[in-house]
């Protein structure tokens, strides 16, 4: 028997699946103590010309996942997933205290309002975030999570028809928050207020935390697409073509860029080594400057309106918290290394900005990523979050929405973690 196996293998944690609009991202840990090992992970490029026809969509999420799962060093069936963006609605609300008294009547009424969601069949959650001020009255903030019945059970569906056992259901804002709240250790980091952005294909999440507790989350419907099409537009290009050429423009961007906004303690962005970057470069070929020039006032463009947004929620934070100052920014996703839209970001948001590094202080010894190893690999920020679900026992990021009686049937309620 190898006994480094057995070490490793003894706080196995259920597989993590974060399904993305363009990626599918798969991880296990075990968690022995204080001590992260990475027992597997994995990931794939979805196509985005599929994404169009659900159908194919999901025959081909269902068969990578069998792909993923055979090839690799996963271990039991058993899984966390997390809702897509566009199918988890999210709301901050403000109850007085007669409302507060009665709060799942008026979460009802919300809910119904807002979304157009009956909640007698349809899955809903909150996060109690605390008293504010509002004029002269004291109201109690809350954080409303809600979701349809139906889009639970096609999620919980689809994981079982590619062979997995769903133990848990998540919410990305919740995995993203506890992806970095296990760094947290000493006091004066649990007294501080970060902001998390995590940039996605089709959305970006934000999610404000001081110390252990999430205070306010927000979606944006600005992502990687809209660079893509407005790209496109200028250039009278396809999205695939667009989306080549902002490769291009990174790769362009990330070998001229040594020092700068980065991570803490880091001077470069870390996305490809040198030699990658010289063999990508190579195939890709260079960008003619007028073309460069387009790309570069197009994305700039779709930047400044997502700074915009992710500024509004800054204002919206400070004056709801009076008091509590963001001191920091951390930004994670795949689009997390488009170097215009960081730098706009951090003219904008005048705080102090950071790669997330989802992936600091675990054993990766004998997990190879091949070309993906970035040294920050800021994008599985979620998918290691889902993995920690559970782990240090804080309720604060364990909500879990579960849908109506029939569906939650499907999930495993008594390994739920």
């Amino acid at each position: 028997m190898d006994l480094s196996w057995s070490m490793k293998t003894r706080g196995q944690r259920p597989i993590a699946l974060d399904i993305g609009h363009n990626s599918i991202k798969m991880i296990q840990l075990a968690i022995n103590g204080r001590h992260i090992s990475v027992l597997a992970a994995d990931k794939a490029r979805i196509d985005p010309r599929i994404n169009d026809d659900p159908s194919q969509r999901r025959t081909f999420v269902v068969s990578k996942i069998k792909q993923m799962l055979a090839e690799g060093n996963f271990r039991g069936k058993k899984v966390i997933s997390a809702l897509p963006n566009d199918e988890l609605k999210i709301t901050s609300l403000r109850l007085a205290e007669a409302e507060s008294q009665k709060i799942g009547q008026t979460l009802k009424k919300e809910v119904a309002q807002r979304f157009g969601l009956d909640s007698d069949t349809e899955a809903i959650d909150f996060v109690l975030v605390g008293d504010v001020r509002q004029g002269d009255e004291i109201k109690s903030e809350l954080i409303l999570f809600a979701a349809d019945n139906e889009s639970i059970k096609n999620h919980i569906e689809l994981l079982e028809e590619a062979g997995l056992r769903p133990v848990g259901i998540d919410m990305i804002p919740c995995a993203l928050f506890r992806s970095y709240e296990r760094s947290l250790q000493r006091q004066e980091d649990r007294e501080r207020t970060a902001v998390f952005i995590d940039v996605g294909s089709r959305f970006t999440t934000v999610v404000f935390g001081h110390g252990r507790e999430i205070s306010f989350v927000k979606q944006i419907s600005i992502g990687g697409e809209n660079f893509n099409r407005e790209i496109a537009a200028k250039l009278g290009v396809s999205i695939n073509e667009a989306e080549m050429l902002r490769s291009k423009l990174r790769m362009e961007a990330t070998a001229k860029s040594r020092g700068g906004l980065w991570v803490s303690g880091q001077s470069s962005p870390a996305q490809e080594s040198p030699a990658d970057l010289k063999n990508n470069k190579a195939a890709l070929g260079t960008l003619d400057e007028s073309t460069r020039q387009v790309m570069v006032h197009a994305i700039s463009a779709v930047a400044e309106q997502l700074a915009r947004e992710i500024s509004l929620c800054f204002r919206y934070y400070t004056v709801t918290f009076r008091g509590k100052r963001v001191e920091r920014a951390v930004f994670s996703g795949g689009e997390a290394y488009e170097v215009i839209l960081l730098n706009v970001l951090k003219r904008q948001l005048a705080v102090e900005i950071e790669m997330a590094q989802p992936f600091r202080g675990f054993d990766m010894m004998n997990l190879n990523f091949d070309s993906d190893r970035r040294g920050l690999l800021c994008e599985w920020a979620v998918a290691v979050g889902l993995s920690l679900k559970g782990w240090n026992g804080d309720p604060e990021c364990e909500k879990e929405l579960v849908a109506a009686p029939a569906a939650q049937g499907q999930v495993d309620s008594d390994e739920r973690n």
